[in-house]
Order: C-alpha cells, then sequence, then structure tokens
C-alpha cells in the first residue's frame, strides 16, 4: 500500500471494511477483529492509528510482535484458521501496519471461545440471536431450514392422501407398491430426519403447518390509495395452509383485486388480468419457495391502487443481488423445498423466474433490503387499466 492510498483511507475514517488501532498487545482482542472482518466482506486493521485517523506510529520493535500476535490469533484463535496479510508503510509520523483480513470462504468464523463477531458499522457486535446464528450457517450451506426436524409433528399431521398422490403422479407407483413403511419413505426423500419430520415435510404435505409455525402465513391487504391506510382497507386475508394451498390462497387474493382488460375481446368475454397470469404465479411462487425460513414473519402482499408489493422476509442469500437474478442467477436457499415444489408447484427450480416474469411483464422492480432483512417485489399497475 501506498503512503498517499493510506493517507486517503485514514481520511475518509472507519467503515464496516477498515478498523483503526493504536497498538494491540492481546491475542483475543486481535482475534475477535479479525473474526469480525472475515464473517463479512473483509477489510483492514490499520495498527498505528487513533480513532480520530491520526497516526500516532509504531517502533520497530512493536512490528515483530505484532506480526507474531497476527500470526497467533489467525492460526490458534480463530476458528478456522485464516490467512491474513500484513504490510508495513512508512509515513512521516512513523510506522503502520495494515492487516488484510479476506472474506472468509468458511462462514460463520469464531474465536477461541466459541463467539461469533460480525461487523456493526464501522464496530464489531458479538452474534447473540439464535436465529441470526442459524442463518449464518445456512449462508455457508452448513444447515438449511426447510432440512431441521419440527418439534411434535408426526405423519399424523401431514395430509397423507395428498402425499400418495404426489408420491404416484411423480413415481408413477402407489406407495403400497414400494413395501416400505410411510415414515421411511418420508425420511428417503428428504421430508423427514432423526425420527421426526422435518420443515420441507410439513410445509409440502402438512394438514396444518401453522399449528407448528404460526408465523408462516401470508397477510394480504388492498389499499383503496398509493399509500398504507391504517384506518381503511378493501379487502384482507390471512392466507395459511401447505405451500400448494397457500399459493391459490394468494393467488385467488390477487387476481379477484385485480381489474380485467376488454382488450379486443367481446363484450361477453371475460377479458385478460391487467398483470399477466405467468407474472403472478413465478412472483408468489417465488416468495414461497426462497424466504427465510429462520425468520418468524409472515410474507405480506400489498395491493396498491398503483401497484402491487410482495415482501417476503430474509434478503437474497450470501452476494447475490438483483442484476444477478435478473439474469437468472440462483442460489438455494431451501433447496430440499425446491426439489418437491417443482413437482406440486408452477415453480422450475432453474432460476428461469424472475427472468420469464420480467420478459412478460417489464413494469417490475426489485429491491433487496439488506439492513432491514426482507426482499421486495414491486409491480406497478398501468395507468388507465386500474382506475
Amino acid at each position: 500500500m501506498e503512503t498517499v492510498e493510506l493517507l486517503e483511507i485514514l481520511y475518509r475514517g472507519e467503515d464496516s471494511r477498515h478498523q483503526f488501532k493504536e497498538n494491540f498487545s492481546n491475542v483475543n482482542s486481535l482475534a475477535a477483529e479479525m473474526v469480525a472482518l472475515a464473517n463479512a466482506q473483509g477489510g483492514k486493521i490499520i495498527v498505528g492509528v487513533n480513532d480520530n485517523g491520526e497516526i500516532t506510529g509504531l517502533h520497530h520493535e512493536d512490528i515483530g510482535r505484532l506480526n507474531q500476535l497476527v500470526s497467533n490469533a489467525a492460526s490458534q484463535s480463530v476458528k478456522p484458521p485464516i490467512n491474513p496479510l500484513t504490510e508495513n508503510v512508512a509515513t512521516d509520523s512513523g510506522l503502520v501496519m495494515v492487516i488484510t483480513v479476506p472474506e472468509g470462504l468458511n462462514k460463520p468464523y469464531m474465536d477461541n471461545q466459541g463467539r461469533i463477531w460480525v461487523k456493526n458499522g464501522a464496530d464489531k457486535r458479538q452474534v447473540t440471536s439464535r436465529e441470526e446464528m442459524q442463518r449464518m450457517f445456512q449462508a455457508s450451506g452448513l444447515v438449511y431450514a426447510d432440512e431441521l426436524p419440527v418439534p411434535g409433528a408426526t405423519l399424523a399431521d401431514l395430509d397423507m392422501e395428498a402425499f400418495r398422490a404426489y408420491y404416484e403422479r411423480r413415481f408413477e407407483q402407489s406407495l403400497e407398491e414400494v413395501e416400505i413403511e410411510p415414515y421411511q419413505v418420508f425420511e428417503n426423500l428428504g421430508l423427514a430426519r432423526d425420527g421426526q419430520i422435518n420443515l420441507a415435510g410439513l410445509l409440502l404435505f402438512g394438514n396444518n403447518p401453522q399449528q407448528f409455525r404460526p408465523a408462516f402465513v401470508a397477510k394480504a391487504i388492498v389499499y383503496p390509495a398509493d399509500v398504507v391506510d391504517e384506518g381503511r382497507f378493501l379487502d384482507s386475508e390471512d392466507i395459511s395452509g401447505n405451500l400448494a394451498e397457500m399459493y391459490e390462497g394468494m393467488f385467488a387474493f390477487v387476481q379477484r383485486n385485480l381489474h380485467r382488460i376488454q382488450g379486443n375481446g367481446g363484450i361477453n368475454e371475460p377479458g385478460a388480468m391487467e398483470i399477466p397470469r405467468i407474472v403472478l404465479e413465478e412472483l408468489l411462487v417465488n416468495a414461497l419457495v426462497h424466504r427465510d425460513y429462520f425468520i418468524s414473519a409472515p410474507i405480506r402482499l400489498f395491493i396498491f391502487r398503483d401497484r402491487i408489493e410482495l415482501i417476503s422476509p430474509g434478503h437474497l442469500p450470501n452476494h447475490l443481488t438483483p442484476s444477478q437474478i435478473r439474469c437468472g442467477l440462483a442460489n438455494m436457499r431451501n433447496p430440499r423445498l425446491a426439489s418437491h415444489a417443482s413437482h406440486i408447484l408452477p415453480y422450475r427450480g432453474l432460476g428461469t423466474g424472475i427472468p420469464r416474469a420480467l420478459k412478460a411483464y417489464h413494469d417490475i422492480d426489485i429491491h433487496d433490503d439488506r439492513e432491514g432483512n426482507q426482499f421486495k417485489v414491486t409491480i406497478w399497475r398501468r395507468k388507465g387499466e386500474n382506475q
């Protein structure tokens, strides 16, 4: 790093990727800073600088000691170990050490006491919420919400007739022909685990999944204007059931609250929906299959005079961006759910849903709200077609 580049960083001040420290003497303190950066997008710890960005400088004997401290922290106090790089920059006010911590490939990282640290603006914080920890393990591919057992859920809580029909349709044989206990069939299909029905099995075939997961509903509401009106609405419904039932309920709710356009058809023809059917199919299924099931919150479906908003819990996984999903790039958050949903819902599982919706209807905005931890799709209703 050139001195000019260092001075520019110091002038801008601390942020989520740059941390200033006058010195380090405690290996655990250094390890915590490394863990937080490795769990984020990586960054630099600049030693020999105070919080105001003023260079206090290091002595030559500090450099050797700090290099050993960095090596010990990275190999022994960060789990799994990381490989930071150090660089010494000479300035008029003394030596400065720049420790570069790459973004980790094996998140989440922990210190030697098992604590997970993440960046919180220019500072760091310890992760204590179970849901946040689970999301971090999910992002690393170590655990998926849809594969976790649901305590108390048994075969008696499932619609076995629906499952039989699904099994026969997909595998072209009856359950009786398999000659395996029904529970074992569920486990073989990844719908049960460790003696219990998992979340995928419950959401796909449960008689009443909300008995065990009451937050996993869709809250739908129609407002008469272009803004939320807490005192007045035109239609409202809490939509529950298994995924197929929720999809049908959400689609029916939107359908009955959209206008139909006559076009070139005759007076006795029903007309086409103002939003193409394929758009609603792709986006509603996307919300059900790809939402973050580690978050105990409902899907929200708002219909305004000028737009439809579909808000799913959880931002896009990992570093997936709206631009990437517009091009068809996908990252499976609930792979078990998706593998079966492609045989139950109008879902293909190829990452083509949103591109297909955009091709059919251009007036769609996609917003990945990482701070609010939610994903929002806005479908704009064309003026003159919804009055």
